[in-house]
């Protein structure tokens, strides 16, 4: 492994790259005196962001400075951590590893990548090989935490995971947003950032924004907007595209050419009439027909859903029925539609019409399907916690990349206790956190301003086609090393293969790409290069085995029925969702003081007439369960949540024993997945069904009356 020079202060001046914090990838400028960066602000000639910049940018000297982040090595003796140098540390979490496979199989070893993973290309273009050399069926991701349902419609539908439809909002008249909060996120699977400027724009042009949620969210501020009782978005979706077909509204267009299905997707709908569909969904029947009406009728409309509707029993179906909405009306693959990026780097270059990645094998404990390799995370705690008697394997280790998924993932309790009976674990992660804590060797890789990074994902949910390479603007010492050298030692040291490095695979893919690109010409280009809006690519894009866009895939079809059954069904007192917050970025972003300034921000939100009910006011402490766990939650009383549907912040939960992160520690917070169910899955996809859990909630040191 080549060793990284001694550090050397850079110049200074203005150096532009962009943030790699969230999906919105906006360009930002910062100003260096004296080995410091003492200013931050949006790149205004970055074609994508326009000069836009949030709290998080802000903050990226403050990780870059952070005195927790860790720089070499870790190894734990009981309770007492020890540097290592590199080569001892590779060396020894290889060996390990190698044992736990030599003595109870590949399978005893299993693998998460966190969120960041896909934020770093030198971890997305490296992690690979090192994780294929492990040989394991277990691997896992936060994929089937919040963004399944997406893939899976885009395979069934158009042939590939990666075939998502991004909404061209700079064009659209109407864009109907369902469980989605762009004015916070600047776009999630539609990399969009000033999102607020965008959705402005749309109404300035005499355009549409619609919102349909439980919670009047940030970006409610800028859209009409409706609530909708959890977990019913299918339902409603439906009763959509009925009265479309009832009305005679349906117009395909030039896609009926390569579209099969329009037929079964109209007899799926027949019995989600509005009025059918109103009570459980809490729109009023007129309610429902005038928007399919408008939203038909609209010169150009696209309907788009993420978090909300991504991590409830019915995501697949979901995901499914937004692209049929818009394949139904014409409003795909077409300007102000739901389109396809062309990526200057294709993952999809070598991608094989007809491939179905899913179904290959199961998990042990609850036979769980695979999907594109990957095992649903809600089954890890028990895949380590569950003693193997049928001659299956019980995981004995454990390689955490770039994740805390004992605050991430449903049943966290559960699995922070598995973590602690393993043999070995290994994390790859600049922090000593929730999770990492019980790893026996930590990896630090260096991070954000250290390292070159190319979006190598985010440009497939961009909604312009753009490129550009982030050059670092602080070099690395001696004695530490970047995330690719941490994964091709430790892959070497399994297989006595080496690879090469993320800089010639990018270059390899960039020259292959649809703008024949080479890292020069992106070196070249420090603000970016822009290669225009979304334009139509199909059928030649599509992937499907026949070459035809598949508008009612059979698989979805089939889960119907246990939409249908849920219609007639009681609904719980309460139910709990998420919410998103611009000074946050799941768990990772607390130990920054800048956006940890002010009131605590983790509190439950409840509606005015459920709070008289209990009889707490904002401030009190209340305390909340489901069936796997309870917290204690100060409570903040507002009409933003419709009532019944009761609301916490995800990625809280800081201060275990042995995390080491002195802010987050000051804002602790509960953890929302001390809540969440394992139990609880969209059942077509396997992704968790984080938001709408049944719950009790109740004052603090008061007596509950039920269970859910």
């Amino acid at each position: 492994m080549t060793v990284p020079p001694s550090p050397t202060l850079p110049a200074d001046g203005v150096y532009y790259r962009a943030c790699n914090l969230c999906e919105a990838i906006c360009g930002l400028q910062f100003t260096v005196q004296d080995g410091v960066v003492t200013d931050v602000r949006g790149d205004a000639q970055d074609p994508l962001s326009q000069g836009h910049i949030c709290p998080k940018g802000t903050a990226l000297p403050d990780l870059h400075a952070d005195p927790d982040r860790l720089k070499r090595p870790l190894r734990r003796d009981g309770q007492t951590w020890v540097e290592m140098e590199w080569d001892a540390a590779l060396d020894l979490v290889a060996n390990e590893l190698r044992r736990v496979r030599d003595t109870h199989g590949a399978d005893a070893v299993a693998v998460y990548q966190g969120n960041p993973s896909v934020h770093n290309s030198g971890t997305l273009l490296s992690a690979g090989g090192f994780v294929k050399a492990l040989d394991t069926r277990n691997r896992y991701s936060a994929t089937s935490v919040d963004q399944l349902p997406h893939h899976r419609a885009a395979l069934e539908m158009l042939g590939h995971p990666l075939l998502l439809p991004i909404p061209d909002v700079d064009r659209t008249q109407f864009l109907l947003m369902m469980g989605a909060n762009p004015a916070a996120s600047n776009g999630s699977i539609m990399t969009a950032p000033g999102m607020r400027r965008r959705l402005k724009d749309i109404r300035a042009r005499g355009g549409r924004v619609v919102l349909i949620d439980p919670r009047r969210t940030e970006s409610a501020e800028l859209a009409e907007h409706h609530f909708i009782r959890p977990g019913t978005d299918a339902a409603l979706l439906l009763a959509l595209i009925h009265v479309i077909f009832e009305e005679g509204l349906d117009r395909p267009g030039r896609l009926s050419d390569f579209v099969d299905g329009l037929d079964d997707l109209r007899g799926a709908a027949a019995g989600f009439t509005p009025e059918r569909v109103s009570a459980r969904t809490g729109l009023a029947a007129d309610v429902i027909r005038q928007l399919a009406r408008d939203f038909a009728r609209s010169e150009s409309a696209v309907a788009y859903g993420r978090i909300g509707l991504s991590t409830q029993a019915f995501g697949g179906l979901c995901q499914w029925l937004l692209n049929a909405l818009n394949v139904l009306t014409g409003n795909f693959d077409r300007q102000g539609g739901a389109m396809l990026p062309r990526p200057a780097f294709d993952l999809l270059m070598r991608a094989r019409r007809g491939e179905r990645p899913l179904g290959r094998f199961t998990s042990r404990v609850r036979g769980l399907p695979e999907f594109d390799g990957e095992l649903p995370s809600a089954a890890l705690a028990e895949e380590m916690d569950t003693p193997a008697t049928d001659g299956g394997v019980q995981v004995r280790a454990f390689v955490s990349i770039a994740g805390n998924p004992v605050l991430s993932t449903p049943g966290g309790e559960r699995l922070d206790a598995a973590l602690a009976g393993l043999e070995f674990m290994v994390a790859v992660d600049p922090y000593l956190n929730e999770t990492t804590r019980h790893a026996h060797v930590i990896l630090p890789p260096a991070v954000g301003l250290e390292v070159e990074h190319y979006d190598a994902i985010f440009h497939h949910f961009a909604v312009r086609n753009t490129a550009r390479l982030n050059a670092p603007i602080f070099p690395i010492d001696e004695g530490q090393r970047f995330d690719w050298q941490i994964f091709e030692g430790l892959r070497e040291r399994l297989t006595g293969k080496k690879g090469s490095d993320p800089a010639s695979r990018l270059a390899l893919g960039l020259k292959h790409g649809p703008y024949a690109l080479s890292v020069d010409d992106l070196r070249a280009a420090p603000h970016g290069l822009d290669f225009g809006p979304m334009t139509p690519c199909l059928p030649e894009r599509l992937l499907t085995p026949d070459g035809r866009l598949h508008v009612a895939p059979a698989e979805l079809l089939a889960d119907l029925p246990r939409l249908e059954a849920t219609l007639d069904a009681p609904v719980p007192d309460f139910v709990l969702i998420g919410r998103r917050q611009l000074r946050s970025n799941n768990s990772w972003m607390h130990n920054t003081p800048r956006l940890m300034r002010g009131a605590d921000r983790c509190t439950l939100m409840l509606h005015p007439d459920d709070a008289a009910r209990i009889g707490v006011t904002t401030g009190e402490q209340l305390s909340v369960h489901s069936r796997v766990g309870r917290v204690t939650v100060p409570a903040e009383v507002t009409d933003a949540v419709m009532p019944g549907v009761v609301s916490l912040p995800h990625g809280f939960g800081h201060g275990r024993n042995g995390a080491r992160l002195e802010v987050a520690a000051q804002h602790p917070g509960v953890s929302y997945n001390d809540l969440a169910d394992p139990l609880l899955l969209d059942e077509l996809t396997g992704n968790a069904a984080v938001s709408g859990v049944p719950v009790t909630v109740q004052r603090a040191g008061t007596v509950a009356l039920s269970a859910d």
